[in-house]
């Protein structure tokens, strides 16, 4: 692995999978920055991502997250990056993503991630949809590009936000 996987740690997963609770953790643990890329296309843009959809599409939108990996590989360093949901559908972004940091997928249970996302209305792609059946077409269509992004799973259910770390710490400092 490159120099800058051992700078940075990208975490993918689905929506409502504690990506930006756990990120913020370890950036806290790392003395790293956090940076949250649906935050960051929310900056830029000065919109929100609902309006985005709106307005310009989905396909809009994953062509903003792309362009934005490709100017952090310009030199992002000592950075927790926490990713949407639905960044890795594109291949383009799978290697990015590695070429970035240690890719981590949280990954949750289907019955978890429904729990999570109740009464969610932030969410564009849940929006007019019955939320279970959403989830079940959703991580279907995710699932492998999750699992092809990561250099480590972390299966996190019944693991507290500590517990999530230690295991993402663990993996990341055996590339040290």
């Amino acid at each position: 692995m490159n120099d800058q996987i051992k700078q940075n740690i990208v975490l993918v997963g689905f929506m409502g999978a504690g990506k930006t609770t756990v990120g913020k953790e370890l950036a806290y643990r790392l003395n790293y920055k956090f940076m949250d890329t649906d935050y960051m296309i929310e900056e830029k843009t000065a919109t929100t991502i609902n309006e985005i959809f709106r307005i310009h599409g989905e396909e809009y939108f994953r062509d903003l997250e792309t362009s934005l990996l490709k100017e952090l590989t310009r030199d992002l360093t000592g950075t927790i990056l926490s990713t949407g949901g639905g960044i890795p559908v594109r291949e383009e972004n799978i290697q990015i993503m590695r070429k970035l940091g240690y890719v981590v997928y949280l990954k949750l249970s289907r019955d978890t991630m429904i729990e999570r996302l109740k009464g969610d209305t932030k969410r564009p792609l849940l929006k007019g949809y019955d939320l279970a059946e959403r989830v079940d077409n959703l991580l279907k269509s995710r699932e492998a590009y999750y699992r092809k992004a990561a250099h480590d799973i972390i299966i996190s259910d019944n693991l507290s936000k500590e517990e999530i770390v230690d295991a993402i710490l663990s993996g990341y400092k055996k590339l040290k």
